[in-house]
């Protein structure tokens, strides 16, 4: 059995993790500008948490401009 935190994620789950709806979520992946994310099969998506959490990492800012 996988550790808790490597069981990957669903979109319903990021989102509501990151306080985001699931249309921001997609649009986020259509744009590029969101976490990495697994697609499983046609139209399964699925998110591994290390990549969420690395991409919030990547958003972390100490001022507003540039």
């Amino acid at each position: 059995m996988p550790a808790p935190n490597s069981r990957l994620a669903t979109p319903p789950e990021v989102a509501e993790y990151l306080q985001v709806t699931v249309s921001d979520l997609a649009q986020k992946r259509f744009r590029g500008a969101g976490p990495k994310f697994v697609k499983l099969g046609n139209r399964q998506i699925r998110y591994r948490w290390s990549d969420v959490q690395a991409w919030l990492d990547q958003q972390t800012a100490s001022i507003t401009g540039s």
